[in-house]
């Protein structure tokens, strides 16, 4: 039986995650695999799949914040931001050195508003806007907040970026470059993406999906457990007897875990072995203040 957890897949260039997914699925014997996040077909790197109980952690590290390592390309615009897309616009590209880069990165560090690409999987009426964008259809998008974390920029000729981002929930960052582009006055396009973490988990701990069929052949699954890959929510321990009651439903001891630390949103919960029971997050109520509530329960083997 496949035990619950996280699988950290080094994605390659080409199939979407869902392909990725499903390449996986028919190789693992298990009740529930999904991604927690999905990546372009376009980019590599890391990609986060859940395996049984690692599926309800989705939201986790949907929130998280993402790295990447790309390289943009000035002077050409696409269609689709990347270079995937049909080129739309080509300019002259000025001079950039380290004057410049300076500026860039003050510029587009810190909170943002970034307007959504068309090709991207939002919808408008229930249609997802990429399938507009295939029809030659333009639709008026709201820009949206975002942060960028950091930005390191290194140019690597008259017409390549290099650059690391660390970024929010909901960054394009296909955009981010061809907003750059926009900003330096020649526009340009997303050459190579490569997520190289989420949160606080990162590429370097991931396999490839070939690496990854032969550790099932071999029955030696490299399954994160949850305790681990969650490790970086503030722990709470209870008693057997406070958990029995949790499990059939009884939520008046949440109480007991007092005032949230900081900002956070989410704290887990352990019983007195360290095994992972709950997750249990933080809702604002309409009176004003807010309270703990119990979001997601786990079966006893899955910590």
């Amino acid at each position: 039986m496949t035990h619950s957890g996280i699988l950290l897949v080094d994605k390659p260039e080409g199939p979407t995650s869902s392909q990725v997914v499903q390449r996986i699925k028919t190789h693992l014997r298990a009740k529930k695999v999904g991604h927690l996040g999905t990546l372009d077909p376009f980019a590599s790197g890391l990609l986060l799949v859940g395996v049984n109980e690692g599926t309800k952690v989705a939201e986790i590290f949907l929130a998280a914040t993402k790295s990447y390592h790309g390289v943009m390309v000035l002077g050409v615009e696409t269609d689709t931001q990347d270079a995937t897309g049909k080129v739309t616009e080509a300019h002259r590209v000025p001079a950039v050195g380290q004057r410049e880069l300076k500026a860039i990165k003050e510029k587009f560090t810190g909170n943002l508003q970034q307007i959504p690409p068309m090709f991207s999987a939002l919808k408008k009426n229930g249609v997802p806007l990429y399938r507009l964008a295939r029809q030659g259809k333009e639709i008026e998008r709201k820009p949206r907040p975002i942060s960028i974390e950091g930005l390191r920029l290194k140019k690597l000729s008259d017409s390549e970026i290099e650059f690391d981002v660390t970024c929010s929930r909901g960054t394009y960052v296909r955009t981010l470059a061809a907003d750059i582009g926009k900003y330096i006055g020649c526009g340009a396009h997303l050459k190579m993406l490569n997520r190289t973490a989420c949160g606080h988990l990162t590429l370097d701990d991931a396999a490839t999906p070939d690496a990854i069929e032969r550790l099932i052949a071999e029955e030696q699954v490299p399954l994160l457990s949850l305790a681990a890959a969650l490790s970086h929510l503030r722990p709470i321990v209870w008693d057997a007897g406070r958990v029995s009651r949790l499990r059939l439903g009884q939520q008046e001891g949440l109480a007991d875990i007092g005032e949230r630390v900081k900002d956070e949103k989410v704290v887990r919960l352990l019983d007195g072995r360290g095994a992972l029971v709950a997750l249990v997050a933080w809702g604002e109520e309409s009176t004003g203040g807010g309270r703990w509530r119990l979001w997601r329960v786990f079966h006893p083997e899955s910590a």
